[in-house]
């Protein structure tokens, strides 16, 4: 079977960094990742990524502290996930850039779109750090609106659980599990996978998402080919 998907942004949780750690990074966990990214990339599928910064900060963390200025501080734990992905990619010869947009110049390109888009039309991939650079925005609304501006055919919802639960699998040892599931689902039901904001801008954009597990190297290849994993999220609910 070929590839299904030309374009696709990946949506990685920090926590998924981690590994078994449950906090900061796990270098072989990064390589793990790296590699299987690798053999998607090798079949010439142009990647951009998201990643998250749950390993290192969550806004939420901090009780008595300003909403914003935590925030900010997880995006910055972001663009420290960022870097430590672009690094990996680096050791195995994937020609990446890091885009923050939060300006570091230092470190990193500042987001502009068409550079955005012109990396990966050149076989590099492109990482996304520090949200969308706004307070009260959440990395899967990024992944929603980087996916958009890319014109991606799907994000990949990588996460520490193998798809779409009606409660916490990990808790509730009967919990459903959906196959597929429309944005309007996920809105009426409250569910987890991802926030309303970036359900909503979707559903409005008619951008599909494949959520499933880390925990196999092999499902980023699986979806990219269009295998039968995880759930399928559509405006129509069904999977194509």
């Amino acid at each position: 079977m070929g590839i299904k998907y030309k374009r696709v942004l990946i949506k990685i949780s920090g926590e998924a960094l981690a590994g078994e750690n449950g906090f900061g990074l796990d270098e072989s966990t990064l390589n793990s990742i790296s590699k299987s990214i690798k053999s998607v990339y090798d079949l010439g599928v142009e990647i951009c990524v998201v990643v998250g910064g749950g390993n290192i900060w969550r806004g939420r963390s901090g009780e008595n502290m300003d909403r914003t200025r935590a925030d900010h501080m997880g995006m910055l734990a972001t663009a420290i996930n960022a870097l430590a992905l672009c690094s990996a990619f680096e050791n195995i010869n994937i020609p990446t850039r890091v885009q923050t947009s939060i300006e570091m110049r230092q470190i990193a390109e500042p987001y502009i779109r068409s550079k955005a888009v012109r990396h990966l039309e050149k076989g590099r991939i492109v990482i996304f750090g520090c949200g969308t650079g706004n307070p009260f925005m959440s990395t899967d609304t990024t992944a929603a609106l980087r996916a958009v501006e890319m014109e991606a055919d799907v994000i990949l919802l990588a996460k520490k659980v193998d798809a779409v639960y009606d409660s916490d699998p990990n808790i509730n040892p009967d919990a459903k599990k959906f196959d597929t599931l429309t944005y309007t689902d996920i809105l009426r039901l409250n569910l987890g996978v991802m926030d309303s904001t970036a359900a909503s801008m979707c559903r409005d954009n008619n951008m599909p998402i494949l959520v499933f597990g880390l925990n196999d190297p092999e499902n980023i290849m699986r979806a990219v080919k269009g295998d039968k994993i995880g759930t399928f999220v559509s405006n129509d609910g069904i999977r194509k």
